[in-house]
């Protein structure tokens, strides 16, 4: 099997870190997950922006994935213009098992969304509002669109069945 690259982006609250660590644990071991957040925010303890240092680490985290994983999995807002070197490493390790979506999610349900989360109180919606991207689509790796109207499992499902493992679909008969 070739090794396979997942990634997950859009704005906050739209549900990429939820569905990233979903997809870790259904796809099982041998699955690495590369989150944009904590390495920036937890491990490096830094600000986003064109020159993070955040980049080059999650570069060279795709490169030890491709190397040592089945199925590599980028979450985060990864700004287009900002993460563009990481991208283009990624069509140059994944050229033909690279599956990217967008959650393409507008502003107020995420908003609503945030107030549901752990985190609600770290930041609200001045912060959000700032940080909004309104459809960053990348514009050279197509994107499938995720929408409000798709709940985890149906995101699931399709990025199972994208990469071409449909024996571990999961049952929609509980989704909202």
């Amino acid at each position: 099997m070739m090794p396979k690259l997942i990634i997950l982006r859009g704005n906050s609250a739209s549900g990429k870190s939820t569905v990233a660590a979903r997809l870790q644990h259904i796809i099982g071991r041998n699955t690495m997950l590369i989150p944009q957040d904590f390495v920036r925010r937890e491990m490096l303890y830094a600000r986003d922006g064109k020159d993070t240092p955040a980049l080059p680490l999650m570069i060279s985290l795709l490169e030890y994935a491709r190397e040592h994983f089945d199925t590599a999995i980028i979450e985060g807002i990864t700004k287009s213009d900002w993460y563009r070197p990481l991208f283009q490493k990624a069509q140059e390790l994944y050229p033909n098992e690279l599956y990217a979506y967008y959650f393409d999610i507008p502003f107020e349900e995420t908003l609503r969304r945030h107030a549901t989360r752990d985190k609600c109180g770290d930041f609200g919606e001045k912060e959000m509002r700032e940080w909004w991207n309104d459809r960053d689509y990348l514009r050279y790796i197509p994107e499938k669109a995720i929408t409000e109207d798709m709940s985890a499992d149906d995101i699931i499902n399709m990025i199972l069945h994208d990469i071409g493992r449909d024996e571990l679909l999961t049952d929609n008969s509980n989704s909202q």
